[in-house]
């Protein structure tokens, strides 16, 4: 076991978790109502949020509500409520092929997240054990995959919409902090030539919009050859091209399953290692807990710790916004 992260809670005593689901919200125009897990610390008040988009991968259930156990419950059991919802292009759903935006939904995935922001009351009556206990000002998003394309767009990144020519702009100026993980990178050449042709809504991935901070969360490893002809730099994309604030983590040896955060004991985890899991569980929760709460000494901590010892995880970088320019520049 590597001495930068050990499974000693560096967070701090973990808190009971609460965990509901389906909670279910009703959206005009969905295919299906939206359903949602919520996770929660049992106790403590002014509770910030993550919202967290899941990706696709093999398995049925991961690609929902039921996904990504080792985050959530780390996340809940240090001060966070973690909103899982259930895209349209779960294929726990089974949409028809024919449904408007399949199978990616990509716009109706980012607009599931604002619509969850717009009804935070309805959430809280339908959980009464949360009412009173969100903090609405201090709110992050984060994804996984196709999630972290999702979260992208939340963030501020544009898409050329393939089927009118419009540019998409989805950002939420109530997100205040991201995390990709394994996201997407620029989409032009390159893709490949087969998901150029059947996902051309990744062709114009744009990130100079985005502008919110965040931590983008790449493995050495994932070449991710399905989607990609430029190997495992591609994910570090959207650090590389955003003008935001943002970090890059690049884990050593990680491939698109970082090491099995999508959940406990996957078998579609190619690169299973439980102290990267437990380096990424520590260093996102760190960096949110930052971001949320300027002057929290927690990500400084969490990367001080990653460099520690003679075999590190991996390495973080980090980067300032670009400085727009002044009038009379």
């Amino acid at each position: 076991m590597s001495a930068s992260i050990r499974p000693a809670d560096p967070c701090g005593a973990p808190a009971p978790v609460l965990s509901i689901s389906p909670v279910v919200l009703p959206i005009p125009g969905r295919a299906v109502d939206l359903e949602m897990r919520i996770s929660a610390p049992a106790t403590g008040s002014d509770l910030p949020i993550v919202l967290l988009s899941h990706g696709q991968g093999f398995s049925h259930h991961l690609s929902s509500l039921n996904g990504y156990a080792p985050l959530v419950d780390h996340w809940a059991a240090h001060g966070f409520v973690v909103i899982q919802p259930t895209h349209l292009s779960s294929t726990t759903l089974e949409l028809p092929p024919e449904t408007p935006g399949a199978p990616m939904y990509w716009r109706s995935r980012a607009e599931d997240m604002t619509h969850i922001l717009d009804r935070l009351d309805l959430i809280e009556a339908a959980v009464p054990h949360l009412r009173g206990r969100l903090d609405r000002s201090r709110i992050a998003v984060a994804g996984h995959s196709m999630g972290g394309h999702t979260a992208s767009l939340l963030l501020g990144a544009r898409l050329t919409d393939p089927l009118d020519g419009a540019v998409a702009s989805l950002a939420e100026p109530r997100i205040k902090a991201g995390v990709l993980l394994a996201a997407p990178g620029r989409g032009g050449d390159a893709l490949t030539g087969f998901i150029a042709e059947h996902y051309p809504f990744l062709l114009t991935t744009d990130f100079s919009g985005m502008t919110t901070p965040a931590l983008v969360v790449a493995g050495d490893q994932d070449a991710s050859t399905h989607l990609t002809v430029r190997g495992p730099e591609w994910h570090a994309d959207p650090y590389t091209l955003s003008p935001g604030r943002t970090s890059l983590l690049t884990l050593f040896g990680a491939e698109h399953g970082l090491g099995g955060i999508s959940g406990y004991d996957v078998a579609e985890t190619t690169d299973e290692h439980p102290e990267r899991v437990a380096a990424v569980q520590e260093l996102t929760w760190a960096y949110l807990r930052t971001e949320l709460y300027p002057g929290d000494p927690a990500w400084r901590t969490a990367c001080d710790r990653l460099a520690a010892g003679p075999d590190p995880l991996g390495r973080v970088e980090s980067k300032e916004a670009d400085r727009l320019p002044a009038i009379g520049d």
